[in-house]
């Protein structure tokens, strides 16, 4: 398949915010929020830096070793995991709750990010070994989020059957009635759809829950690159950082230090999380639920759990894994026991991100070099081929559907219905007027101002009934304006943000991925466009 491939400017999309953009171009007013910049340079520091703040490695390879105990591993996982006890090796990470078939597209191309970047690091840096790390979210209890994706425009969504609590935790038995509805309509039929039914199939049904379900996923996905999946609710990983935790219930550190850095970040930007004065949920059968302290006891909240201070230090140090990292501590857990060089994660994250190195500072945890994961869009051949025929750029198709319109209107109709020269005409007119009715009376001003503004008015709506009878003349032209925008943006949402996976790897299987890893270029921070020729 021949692909043309494109990178536009983020700033250029209209889609991430100022805060992400001025990361990316080096803002000064952002600098003192993070230790290293997104780039070469900055992975270069922080690597020279990252052996100073040590990890378990020997609790982290045990803990690997044992959740891959019952999955196929491709040599390459079995050699990353086996490197993971040498001091010179380090992860490159990515987080992500474990959503329902992956969820969204982002879910694919953060992994790949990680992947390709491991890969140049291993040939950049040759005395040193790179490791791609899936972090899984398992401990999500957003289930309207998790349990939902999308497939040829149909929505899906699994209610749990009732399950509360962690995602990661709940049992997969009853998705049998949703896989059956998916698989169909999956297509198109042959052997790359019946790689994938099996896939899937093994995988929810397979597997007692769903965190098991997505490692396994992953694994069959993206194991022969070499990528690791790590499930961080496990006793044996919290117990490392229960320091934090016990810190975090009695003297609710990070709330001031992150409100400080929320004071200075407000100033200028739109503030992603905001932090409690306890940054924990505990998790407990189906029960994930905040903890408050009131009145001199810490107290789960919706539930009748609580604890005097001795009840409750008892409890963290004999059940660590029942205690729950928020957005505020969820990086400090993630670099407490993976040898990260580097963090890439999406818009939102990044802001966050922006949020806590103070709070690294603080606990004298190592803050990795944080990258916005590359964004991508897929152009098939029909979309390609219709942008083409409307004479529109790559870099167009990022722009409102209304502006594409008005722009093919300018350029393709044989009528003038700007009325630009005629309403410069009218205000040099009326500014001859308002002079005189000046000269006569200064009171005739405000008239005059009236008059120009009325006129004004009535030519702009001139101009939209002149727009609106030229567009009835074009509008199978314009229809595809909209087939195309409708198509590769749906409900005006960034294609990687609304579909799934499943319908490219039943069209293309694993070449899919072959492709994306081909053409991503995790030190760009550029938005990617592939388009198929």
């Amino acid at each position: 398949m021949d692909i043309d491939c494109t990178h536009i400017p983020y700033s250029n999309t209209g889609n991430f915010s100022d805060l992400v953009t001025d990361y990316l171009d080096a803002n000064t007013y952002l600098q003192s929020l993070y230790r290293y910049t997104p780039d070469a340079n900055g992975i270069a520091q922080a690597i020279a830096d990252r052996s100073k703040y040590p990890v378990n490695r020997a609790v982290l390879v045990d803990v690997l070793h044992r959740q891959y105990a019952n999955l196929n591993k491709h040599d390459k996982v079995t050699d990353n995991i086996a490197s993971l006890a040498d001091d010179n090796t380090y992860t490159i990470c990515t987080a992500h709750q474990p959503n329902l078939m992956t969820g969204y597209l982002y879910f694919i191309y953060k992994i790949l990010h990680a992947i390709k970047l491991a890969d140049e690091l291993n040939t950049l840096h040759t005395d040193k070994h790179f490791v791609p790390v899936y972090y899984m979210g398992s401990e999500d209890n957003d289930l309207e989020e998790l349990g939902t994706f999308r497939y040829n425009n149909q929505k899906y969504v699994w209610d749990a059957a009732g399950q509360t609590g962690a995602v990661g935790r709940m049992q997969t038995q009853s998705l049998k009635p949703l896989l059956d509805e998916l698989f169909k309509l999956l297509g198109p039929p042959g052997e790359h759809c019946d790689v994938l039914k099996d896939i899937l199939t093994q995988a929810y049904l397979q597997h007692k829950t769903i965190g098991e379900a997505t490692q396994y996923l992953v694994n069959e996905l993206f194991g022969r690159y070499g990528l690791v999946v790590l499930n961080p609710d496990d006793a044996e990983l919290k117990k490392q950082f229960i320091p934090i935790l016990q810190d975090d219930l009695q003297n609710h550190m990070a709330y001031g230090i992150v409100t400080d850095n929320i004071d200075v970040l407000e100033e200028q930007y739109k503030v992603q999380a905001y932090p409690r004065m306890i940054n924990l949920f505990y998790l407990r059968d189906a029960i994930r639920e905040r903890i408050e302290k009131r009145s001199g006891k810490w107290k789960v909240l919706n539930t009748d759990i609580e604890w005097t201070e001795e009840e409750l230090l008892a409890e963290l140090n004999a059940h660590p894994d029942r205690f729950s990292p928020n957005v505020i501590l969820r990086g400090l857990f993630q670099e407490s026991i993976l040898p990260d060089v580097a963090f890439i994660g999406g818009g939102a994250e990044v802001a966050y991100w922006l949020e806590l190195k103070a709070v690294f500072d603080n606990y004298k945890v190592f803050y990795p070099v944080v990258m916005l994961r590359q964004s991508v869009l897929w152009m098939n051949s029909q979309q390609n081929k219709l942008r083409q025929q409307l004479g529109f750029s790559v870099a167009d198709i990022f722009r409102s559907e209304s502006s594409l319109i008005r722009g093919y209107i300018s350029t393709h109709s044989s009528n003038n219905w700007h009325t630009d020269e005629e309403a410069a005409a009218i205000k040099n007119i009326i500014a001859q007027l308002k002079q005189k009715a000046n000269a006569l009376s200064p009171t005739l001003q405000a008239s005059s101002e009236a008059a120009f503004a009325k006129m004004n008015h009535q030519l702009q709506v001139l101009e939209k009934k002149m727009l609106r009878a030229e567009k009835r003349k074009m509008q199978d032209q314009l229809q595809r304006i909209t087939r195309l925008k409708n198509s590769i943006a749906p409900n005006n949402v960034l294609q990687e943000r609304y579909e799934n996976f499943i319908g490219y790897y039943a069209a293309m299987g694993s070449s899919f991925f072959d492709i994306l890893y081909k053409h991503i270029e995790p030190l760009r921070n550029e938005f990617l466009v592939l388009a198929e020729v």
